[in-house]
């Protein structure tokens, strides 16, 4: 080895002794005839000092040496000189006085400073990823990465799962995402598609009869980008026979419990919420707007529709009269807000879709002023009480939305986080997780006249609802469960339909004629007739959970070689075009589009 220690390795007890080190150049001092060189490989950083007095040819070296040169030096280990320590490095106590120092190889000067977690431009560090990913944060998140799959390993094997890999090619089926196409030189005109997720071969496992499979799965999906997603993504998929929704909710919590503490040491991260809340969807949406709510603050919706509707706002009339909900957010200690603040507001919840916003401002003090648009509109009584159910106290200010359903959760849902973010209420340090079940099993597809799952297509209805599925599937609930953490869906999954004439019955639902279904899942209906057991899973994304557990804002920052925003690889220059020696092969000519011609 050309090192016999690590840069983050030596302390006082390694005093006096003779060491090899080897790595980058993370800082350059020179001080009259000495050289300080901090050396830093992925576990630290080591001062290094070079005397010329004491080893004059290693001096002149070191006069050569640049950022990022690849260094190896021996020396001997010592104590720092007293008021020279440095508190703030796990080395900070020693230095080693360099006797040899070889260059391994010099290096360019890098386009931005690896040695510090400063801020650069995305596209810059995407493009140089090799050199992005020499800094510290980069380093600490893939090593994070790493622990908590090993982590998940450890936890699953313990409880008897089987990892077993399922196959990256495989066939073209709708699962809510464009699928990645991939051509077959050998059948000319047939395609692979690149999995968006291992569904139907996890519950294949199952018929197999293996009863509890895992493995780290690479999947694809051809969708917009944002700071959540990616082209290519990995997620902890997971399947159980012989199981209720109970049984995959308390293994996923223990799990999730267990990589917390996993992490926690490395980030500082704190759970919250535990045991984990059990929201029904309906209870999400009308608490927080939204069905992957954010338990890391307060900040509840309130319903005021009874209240609002005897006002004399024609707004909130007509709404309650149409069967709309008027809602509200109690916000502490903003009462004070300007007209131009208000205004702003009222654009974010246009920008959420609503047509307006309507709001109450409580001066501070006992004084008991009110400033708000709408306050001619209600009577004292009717004020008192509005503020009441509010919960409001002076300074405080109340935001309301009436307008549909969807359109009060979204624009509650955004200016919820608007607050969040403007008084610091989402702590990146706290973890807080949340169940949320009681799916509705269809949604209704008004363009195409039919029902669409609203999980996917192999969900199970709830027992109990399935004689609804003939008379009026709108209240069909599915036997569906997603894990909410800090904003973001971590999880999804459900107790799968594991009978062949259901299956067949929802497939008619959305609209797949038989033959369809046959061509589509034939493997699938055959095999649920050779005897499958009752089962469900569920498939955490790994990169969104990385993410939280570091408090990055995106898992492009968990990621080793992530994509751009639009969907590119900067440092390697892909997608590119392709030979057409290639295309040849595979049968394609390439038809340039028309905004292009």
């Amino acid at each position: 080895m050309l090192k016999t220690h690590t840069c983050g390795e030596l302390r006082l007890t390694h005093d006096g002794q003779s060491v090899k080190l080897a790595g980058w150049v993370n800082r350059v001092r020179a001080q009259g005839g000495v050289i300080f060189i901090d050396l830093r490989d992925r576990w630290g950083i080591t001062q290094t000092v070079v005397d010329v007095q004491s080893a004059p040819e290693a001096h002149a070296a070191a006069e050569k040496v640049g950022r990022e040169d690849v260094l190896q030096i021996e020396g001997t280990v010592r104590a720092r000189p007293a008021g020279m320590t440095n508190p703030n490095l796990a080395t900070g106590e020693i230095e080693v006085e360099v006797r040899q120092l070889r260059v391994l190889n010099a290096a360019k000067t890098p386009p931005f400073d690896v040695s510090s977690d400063g801020k650069v431009d995305e596209a810059l560090r995407l493009k140089y990823r090799y050199l992005d990913l020499r800094r510290h944060r980069l380093q600490r998140n893939l090593i994070l990465r790493g622990k908590i799959t090993k982590a998940i390993r450890d936890y699953l094997y313990e409880r008897d799962f089987v990892e077993i890999e399922t196959p990256i090619l495989f066939k073209t089926t709708p699962e809510g995402a464009r699928d990645y196409l991939v051509p077959s030189r050998v059948h000319p005109g047939k395609f692979y598609a690149l999995p968006q997720s291992p569904q139907q071969l996890k519950q294949l496992l199952m018929v197999a009869g293996f009863e509890r499979y895992f493995q780290i799965a690479r999947c694809f999906r051809d969708e917009d980008q944002r700071g959540d997603r990616q082209p290519e993504f990995t997620q902890l998929d997971l399947e159980m026979s012989f199981v209720e929704r109970e049984d995959v909710l308390n293994l996923i919590e223990g799990l999730m419990i267990h990589l917390v503490q996993v992490a926690a040491p490395i980030t500082g991260c704190q759970l919250v919420t535990q045991p984990f809340p059990r929201l029904t969807l309906q209870e999400a949406m009308l608490k927080y707007g939204t069905d992957k709510p954010d338990l890391r603050y307060g900040l509840e919706i309130v319903d005021i529709t009874d209240l609002a509707a005897q006002t004399g706002f024609r707004v909130f009339a007509e709404n309650a009269a149409a069967g709309n909900p008027t809602r509200a957010l109690r916000i502490p200690n903003c009462g004070h807000y300007s007209r131009k603040q208000l205004d702003e507001l009222t654009e974010i919840a246009k920008s959420a879709g609503g047509k307006g916003l309507a709001y109450i401002a409580l001066e501070s003090g006992d004084s008991g002023q009110v400033k708000s648009p709408i306050g001619k509109f209600l009577s004292v009584e009717q004020m008192s009480a509005l503020i009441e159910r509010m919960g409001a106290q002076p300074g405080d200010l109340i935001l309301i939305a009436s307008d549909t359903h969807a359109t009060v959760c979204a624009v509650l849902d955004t200016l919820r986080q608007e607050f969040a973010a403007r008084l610091g209420l989402a702590d990146p340090k706290k973890i807080a997780f949340c169940w949320i079940v009681d799916f509705p099993l269809f949604e209704w597809n008004a363009d195409e006249q039919r029902w669409d799952p609203s999980h996917h297509l192999f969900t199970a209805p709830m027992p109990e609802d399935i004689p609804l599925l003939d008379s009026d599937p709108s209240r069909v609930r599915g036997q569906q469960y997603d894990l909410a953490c800090n904003g973001y869906e971590v999880a999804g999954g459900s107790i799968r339909i594991h009978d062949r004439a259901l299956q067949e019955k929802i497939f008619g639902l959305i609209g797949l004629d038989v033959e369809d279904a046959k061509q589509r899942f034939g493997h699938m209906l055959e095999a649920f007739e050779y005897g499958t057991p009752p089962h469900g899973g569920i498939a955490p994304g790994i990169d969104r959970l990385v993410m939280l557990l570091a408090g990055e804002p995106n898992i492009r920052e968990v990621i080793a070689f992530p994509k751009s925003q639009q969907a590119a690889d900067l440092m390697a220059g892909a997608p590119s075009e392709a030979d057409p020696h290639q295309l040849a092969e595979l049968h394609i000519r390439v038809v340039t589009a028309p905004e292009e011609r």
